[in-house]
């Protein structure tokens, strides 16, 4: 019985909490400038583009804070489920999840699609440096998740959790095709329904972590 008892959890371990609160913050900001800033169209237009424009401050700042949690809830990954190769790849690439989201949120994107007001209807007259340097950061922060995920995965199933095994497989596989799926219509919303899942499965993970911390021989 002494096994299960459970130990203190340590304030290190609290860098998890980031983890917890990256998603919703991420995803309540997006939100309450999709449906009330002019022009925009949450069904039409990347969240990218909430960065441009005159409150575009916010949505940069978005970017970066969440970036932030993520890589604090990567360090927090690696300081508490201990040593092994595919913990620490596994968390420093979740921390790469927040660097690239922390790029993509200081290098605005081009506008397009109509907004702000005046920009072109369709695709960006010109692509500016910042514009590819916001789009290296949204490849790095998917790579990141993605390399994590597959990651963990294997962790999982070394580890017999057929549970977490199966619930990071869906969680994986449904990203990927709200990603890769090739109808332009609704990619927005898609996108965004992949982000809420790749920012629940990072909580998952720091949820999983604070229980291992807390049960640490269980």
């Amino acid at each position: 019985m002494s096994a299960l008892r459970p130990t203190p959890v340590r304030p290190r371990v609290r860098a998890l909490d980031a983890g917890l609160a990256a998603g919703p913050l991420f995803l309540v900001v997006w939100a309450a400038q999709a449906f009330t800033r002019s022009g925009f169209e949450p069904d039409r237009h990347p969240l990218s583009l909430l960065a441009l424009g005159a409150l575009g401050w916010i949505q940069i700042a978005n970017f970066v804070v969440t970036g932030t949690l993520l890589i604090a809830a990567g360090a927090g990954l690696w300081r508490t489920l201990g040593p092994g190769r595919s913990v620490g790849w596994g968390s420093a690439l979740i921390a790469g999840f927040g660097v690239g989201m922390i790029v993509a949120g200081v290098f605005v994107t081009d506008p397009g699609a109509g907004f702000p007001a005046g920009a072109p209807a369709g695709a960006p007259e010109r692509f500016t440096w910042h514009g590819a340097l916001h789009e290296i950061g949204f490849v790095v922060a998917s790579l990141c998740w993605t390399a994590a995920a597959v990651l963990f995965l294997v962790r999982f199933l070394r580890r017999r959790r057929w549970v977490a095994s199966a619930a990071t497989a869906v969680t994986f596989s449904a990203v990927l095709t709200l990603a890769a799926w090739p109808d332009l219509d609704g990619l927005s919303v898609r996108l965004v329904v992949a982000t809420a899942l790749q920012f629940a499965f990072v909580a998952a993970l720091t949820v999983d972590a604070r229980q291992f911390a807390r049960y640490p021989s269980a």
